[in-house]
């Protein structure tokens, strides 16, 4: 068995605003492995500026992971503690490398092209106008949960913008979902969960910025609005401090990217540590090529979700790869009649 890697710019058919700045391009990298003739690939998903493994080490260790394959999926994966999306491109190559030629991961109703995982819509932030146009754009097509971005923009005309949407649907009709970011304060936010209730939102991811965990445990033990910990979790890569920081925040959900913390592994050592805490949790992806959406879907699938996903990042790039990913009508579907065209050539 031999390894080597590959970069792969993502190109954005429109800038994507968050309230860290405007994403116009995402690098991500590959690892192709090649055994008994087959050649199986996976995606570490680094997102620069966010990802904890965002290091100026990171090529080296990446060929270091290609060096030492012959380690193994779990040497590596131990190897590679601090390197989170690593872990997950060497999970998704070994499983690649097992299910080829067919790129079906884990076999289940979904990969078999009869059931959809439904899946929440999209709205970057932009002009208000942008923003509105985005909406109208996701309930033509289908969606009845949306996901907003908020926090970079000034807050009234944001609150201004949420209420135009409740005017017109209820939330029984349509639920709302915000994603803040970090963008406010830990003085602000009380008063901006009370709008946000007032609006009957679903939840609000991260409202105040990371790393302040006992101003986040305040506002999670009395806020009217359920929070939802997102940045939260990155470079929290010791178990024993995952839950440690649960058990003093307290938060009602958690979001699971598992290009941020480890892969398939990681993300159900999350989900195990939530759910017997009784804390809610969906996934999303971290703006991954089909490539990883791909993995990231198929695994989601057998988890049996409750509620909307946040896995419809696969269009927002011209460039991506081939995939039997599709969205329709609110809800991702995989279509086993169109091949996967992950090892060509980037």
């Amino acid at each position: 068995m031999k390894a080597h890697w590959s970069k792969y710019t993502l190109n954005f058919a429109q800038p994507g605003g968050t309230s860290r700045g405007v994403l116009t391009t995402k690098d991500s990298y590959l690892i192709y492995m090649e055994s008994a003739g087959k050649t199986a690939v996976g995606e570490c998903g680094l997102l620069r500026g966010l990802s904890c493994d965002d290091r100026p080490d990171y090529e080296q260790q990446l060929q270091w992971t290609c060096d030492n394959i012959h380690l193994g999926l779990d040497g590596l994966y131990a190897a590679n503690h601090e390197f989170p999306s690593i872990q997950f491109g060497v999970e998704m190559a070994f499983k690649n490398l097992e299910a080829l030629p067919n790129h079906v991961l884990f076999a289940s109703d979904f990969t078999r092209g009869t059931k959809p995982i439904p899946i929440n819509g999209l709205i970057w932030m932009g002009s208000i106008a942008h923003m509105q146009q985005q909406i109208e754009e996701k309930l033509a097509a289908g969606f009845r949960c949306l996901k907003l971005k908020i926090g970079a923009l000034d807050w009234a005309a944001e609150h201004d913008l949420l209420q135009a949407i409740r005017k017109r649907f209820s939330a029984a009709d349509l639920e709302l979902r915000v994603d803040a970011n970090g963008g406010f304060s830990a003085a602000e936010a009380p008063k901006v969960l009370e709008q946000l209730a007032a609006l009957e939102v679903h939840s609000v991811e991260q409202i105040i910025p990371a790393g302040q965990w006992e101003e986040m445990a305040a506002l999670c033990a009395q806020t009217p609005t359920p929070i939802a910990l997102d940045e939260e979790l990155i470079g929290l890569n010791d178990y024993l401090l995952r839950a440690r920081m649960l058990d003093m925040i307290r938060p009602q959900y958690i979001i699971l990217k598992p290009s941020f913390i480890g892969g398939w592994r990681g993300s159900e050592h999350w989900i195990a540590l939530a759910e017997a805490r009784n804390i809610g949790w969906w996934v999303t992806s971290a703006l991954e090529s089909n490539i990883g959406l791909n993995a990231i879907a198929q695994w989601t699938y057998t988890l049996q979700p409750h509620m909307p996903q946040g896995l419809g990042t696969g269009g927002l790039f011209t460039n991506n790869k081939p995939a039997a990913l599709q969205v329709k009508s609110g809800g991702l579907w995989f279509d086993p009649q169109v091949p996967n065209q992950f090892t060509a050539a980037v």
